[in-house]
């Protein structure tokens, strides 16, 4: 009786291992057994009915030399030159008689024997099976001998049953070592390698959640090897992006203490002149703004609830930091992160008030059931194509000397990043007819 499974079992001691080879020997053995009976349902009644005949032909050739040696031999004689097996006598020995009839199946097949040589020969001879104390199995054929009876034993394979005939045993082990080693590619190759695939593609999507281990259950042991290391590497990135993470929101909080003691000393100085007031206190509004994007690109809203919000209201009031916005927003119900997506679409509008050239236009329109699409529109030549890539990288600024102050190049990859979450990305549209634009789609998440 088999043992009972034990799934906190590792896969890699060696009673997981013999486990698996007794599981894949009995797959052969069932597999075997399966391909053992088709063969024999589709072949056996064709292979037995080739060696019938083939038996048929040996004998009536048998009987057609013997007949012609008895002509100038004694029965004696020729079973010494031939090898034949040759009897004397009315009956032959050990024949079936009706006090010990013969089996049933070795009467069916002298029958068809006899019926067979009659058809081969010019005459139809006596066939006459073995009784149960005969030496063989098999049936006495009856020659044509002008001097006394004479008899020729021809001996009878079982018909095909159990056990199964060599040939079709072959084949059902062949068939079966078959099947099992293809069961034993899919499940301990193909499939672990398909969820190592699928977890490889899933490494990098979000970033703000750590991608869980891969279960190294089953598989080789090449392939539970790969899987630890895949693991690994996930250890080793996770670990790195949690310094990286730290280190940015580290920077972000440090820095927010001695702004707050600049701003108080700059309020709380003697009079200024209006130049050096102003400029120092677009300096400490700088810093204020670098210090925010820092804290907004480490992920501040990344464990942020879903909320069902009308959509175009939020929108609205997002532009409400932009003078001189065309709103076209159609009315839709969606469920977002309100305060990233938020600080994505100001984002945004800032990039196009800053780079582009008025007016500006947001759009919001509806895609579906649950997707929407945010475009901010500007009438400036926007970013070429070719740009579009080191645009959406951290910290890239493509024309430093146009930066404006406050800008650190995380605008658009915290608007990518925002897109990312809501299951969408971010795009650019550059129509023949002028003016650029980008977009931000995506759809809503989980209902809150």
């Amino acid at each position: 009786m088999a043992s009972p499974a034990r799934p906190d079992l590792p896969p890699g001691t060696p009673l997981a291992a013999w486990r698996r080879r007794l599981g894949y020997g009995a797959s052969t053995a069932g597999f075997t057994a399966l391909a053992l009976l088709l063969l024999q349902l589709l072949l056996a009644q064709r292979l037995e009915q080739q060696q019938r005949r083939q038996l048929a032909n040996q004998v009536a050739g048998s009987v057609l030399l013997a007949e012609l040696g008895l002509e100038r031999f004694s029965p004696a004689a020729l079973a010494d030159l031939s090898g034949m097996g040759l009897a004397v006598g009315p009956r032959p020995p050990a024949a079936a008689s009706p006090g010990q009839p013969a089996p049933l199946a070795l009467r069916l097949q002298a029958e068809a024997l006899r019926n067979d040589l009659c058809r081969r020969l010019s005459h139809c001879p006596l066939v006459w099976p073995t009784g149960p104390g005969s030496p063989g199995r098999g049936a006495w054929v009856e020659l044509q001998s002008p001097l006394e009876t004479v008899w020729l034993f021809a001996p009878m394979a079982p018909r095909h049953g159990w056990p199964p005939d060599p040939q079709l045993a072959s084949l059902a082990l062949v068939a079966g070592g078959l099947a099992s080693l293809l069961l034993f590619l899919a499940l301990e190759v193909q499939r672990p390698l398909r969820r190592l695939e699928g977890a490889l593609a899933q490494v990098g999507l979000d970033s703000d959640l750590p991608q869980p281990p891969l279960a190294a259950s089953g598989g080789t042991d090449a392939v539970r090897r790969l899987t630890q290391r895949f693991n690994a590497m996930l250890d080793r990135i996770e670990a790195t992006g949690r310094e990286r993470r730290t280190m940015l929101a580290g920077l972000a909080h440090d820095l927010r203490s001695p702004l707050t003691r600049l701003q108080l000393r700059l309020a709380s100085s003697g009079p200024l002149a209006a130049d050096e007031r102003r400029r120092a206190e677009a300096d400490l509004a700088a810093l204020e703004r670098i210090t925010r994007q820092f804290l907004q690109f480490v992920g501040a809203e990344s464990q942020e609830a879903p909320v069902l919000v009308p959509l175009e209201e939020l929108v609205a009031e997002a532009a409400n930091g932009v003078d001189q916005v065309q709103l076209d927003l159609e009315p839709m119900r969606r469920c977002v992160q309100p305060i990233a997506l938020a600080r994505a679409i100001a984002n945004l509008l800032d990039n196009a008030d800053t780079h582009g050239q008025p007016p500006l236009r947001l759009v919001l329109r509806s895609l579906g059931q649950e997707g929407f699409a945010i475009e901010v529109w500007d009438a400036g030549p926007g970013i070429a194509e070719a740009d579009w890539e080191r645009a959406l990288m951290p910290f890239q600024r493509l024309d430093p000397a146009r930066s404006g102050v406050g800008h650190s190049g995380l605008g658009l990859a915290i608007a990518e990043r925002v897109a990312q979450a809501h299951g969408g990305s971010l795009e650019r549209l550059a129509p023949p007819q002028g003016g650029f634009a980008v977009v931000l789609w995506g759809r809503s998440l989980g209902r809150p």
